[in-house]
């Protein structure tokens, strides 16, 4: 049972989440047959889990986070999928006798429990509220792998390449992969999946069948299907069971087997994303909500792609959008939807660049601007101008890290005098994984032991004599990976009075990290060992993405 508007009205008025005006506003900008769910999900007024927990409360039930815990493949076993569609259940956990089923059938509760007490005579059956998105794509994990599902859709001999390319966008969509690696070899083209960051394959695929799978993505994002020997670049949203949407960038490059594709998933809207929720330490995110709601000057978040820089701005959009306020952005692509944000794609061919489009932006009255990225001369003089003269601007800048951000920028041009009026903070960061709660596991570590496995940094980050770390053993929860999604470490660098001093002498990275130090900024490593000791990763992830500072 899906929960209606009219239901959900009841259900958030009678917790109190939301007032009489809020329903009436967001039923004047949905219309009759759209979702107040989602309505209230863009606006950043609830959170999924806030509604989750809100309809399990009405009919005295616990609420089931499938979103963030989903079960593994030895829990979804307990049930055939047969009961698991008929039922919509799904088996969530189990501590001693008894078992719990996520559901969203709260109308055949009753039925359900009767069919489970035939299958599990000796134990003890109990329901928990999941919401209808996460027990759909749940369901979707009773599928065969990837790989034996291609192989049934080459036997049939049906439809194969669209059928083919239907299963790797759901699957994709299951596992939460960021990336689709469709990758040509001599004699057949492997499927991959990049999921927190790291790439797995997933399926085989005979090379007969490479050309009309191509084509099939080519013509989904408006590329030329007779172009094989030059690179493409496009846009593609799929349709998934259920009517939700996946949007994806696709680029194509000819290698020397064929032409290999890699799409981009973006995420469609940005829900109950907090400053809380990226893992930035309390010191960091007062300093980051500081600059924030300024009145105007630049922040600029730095790293490599896929470090989450686009995610750390939008949650402060999330912050900072009010009816009073005008957000613009102009981004290449833009990854996500957020309600109340004017959002402008970048488009070559009709010369809106960021630079044209950020002339514009000005021109529009906006109080934040928000550039996707600075790349050249002509865009960081303009976003330069735009910060100078009273608007608040975002934007992400490839650099090695925060201190090197400064140096680059005046090599780009810009005045010593101007950067130093117009900056207020540079974020670096880097994703890594975090451990999977399930198969978690402490491990004690002396110093010693530490310093013989790791090196002499241990003598600077990890001085105690004893340390309680953790690792983990790989489960069904995490596809035996031992991780189960990313966290972001960090660090900032505060334009201070003096920090200004030292911008208009031009200095060197070693000298803005000096400086930067004197007044508290903790490095990438420094605060990734914190997430280390806290048990939220482990120290082999940490030096997969940061290195120690030099001299250590």
């Amino acid at each position: 049972m899906r929960i209606s508007n009219n239901q959900i009205k009841k259900i958030l008025r009678a917790a109190n989440y939301v007032t009489d005006e809020d329903i009436k506003i967001a039923e004047q900008n949905v219309g009759p047959d759209g979702s107040l769910v989602t309505y209230f999900l863009e606006k950043g007024m609830l959170t999924r889990d806030l509604i989750g927990q809100a309809v399990a409360e009405v009919f005295d039930l616990p609420y089931a986070d499938l979103n963030s815990r989903q079960p593994g493949a030895a829990t979804l076993k307990r049930i055939s999928e047969d009961i698991a569609r008929h039922h919509r259940i799904i088996p969530f956990s189990r501590r001693g006798d008894t078992l719990t089923f996520a559901t969203d059938n709260l109308e055949g509760i009753e039925s359900s429990r009767v069919a489970l007490t035939e299958l599990f005579p000796d134990k003890k059956i109990t329901f928990a509220y999941s919401l209808s998105d996460d027990i759909d794509a749940t369901l979707i994990k009773y599928r065969p792998p990837l790989k034996t599902r291609f192989a049934e859709i080459i036997e049939t001999g049906n439809r194969v390449a669209p059928e083919i390319v239907d299963e790797i966008f759901e699957d994709a969509r299951t596992l939460r992969a960021s990336d689709i690696h469709i990758e040509p070899r001599a004699h057949e083209v492997i499927v991959r999946f990049r999921v927190d960051g790291v790439l797995h394959e997933t399926g085989r695929i005979p090379k007969e069948y490479f050309e009309m799978i191509i084509n099939r993505i080519k013509v989904g994002a408006r590329m030329r299907i007779d172009e094989h020997f030059a690179a493409q670049d496009g846009a593609l949203q799929h349709e998934l069971p259920g009517g939700s949407t996946m949007d994806m960038r696709v680029s194509v490059v000819p290698t020397l087997e064929g032409e290999k594709v890699v799409l981009r998933v973006l995420s469609t809207h940005v829900q109950g994303l907090t400053l809380a929720d990226l893992g930035l330490s309390g010191t960091y995110e007062t300093m980051l909500e500081q600059a924030a709601r300024a009145p105007f000057g630049m922040i600029l978040v730095t790293g490599p792609t896929g470090s989450g820089k686009t995610t750390t701005l939008y949650a402060l959009l999330k912050m900072l959008n009010q009816p009073g306020v005008n957000i613009t952005t102009i981004e290449d692509p833009a990854e996500y939807r957020m309600s109340g944000v004017n959002q402008i794609q970048v488009n070559e061919e009709t010369n809106l660049t960021f630079a044209e489009g950020l002339r514009s932006i000005v021109r529009q009255d906006p109080d934040i601007i928000l550039v996707g990225e600075i790349r050249d001369d002509e865009t960081v003089e303009i976003a330069v101008n735009a910060a100078l003269t009273g608007h608040l601007l975002f934007s992400t800048f490839h650099a090695n890290d925060s201190a090197t951000a400064i140096p680059r920028l005046l090599d780009m041009g810009i005045e010593p005098f101007l950067l130093a009026s117009t900056l207020e903070l540079v974020v670096g960061q880097r994703l890594v994984r975090t451990l999977c709660d399930t198969c978690r596991v402490s491990e004690s570590k002396t110093h010693k032991e530490l310093m013989d496995e790791y090196g002499s940094f241990v003598k600077t980050y990890l001085p105690e004599s004893k340390y309680t770390l953790y690792t983990s053993k790989g489960c069904d929860e995490c596809n035996d990976t031992g991780f189960n999604g990313r966290t972001a470490i960090f660090e900032l660098i505060a334009v201070t009075p003096e920090m200004k001093e030292l911008i208009m002498t031009s200095p060197s990275s070693d000298a803005v990290w000096e400086l930067a130090r004197r007044h508290g900024s903790r490095s990438l490593f420094e605060d990734g060992i914190d997430k280390v000791t806290a048990g939220h990763t482990t120290l082999e992830e940490l030096l997969r993405v940061a290195e120690p500072p030099e001299g250590v």
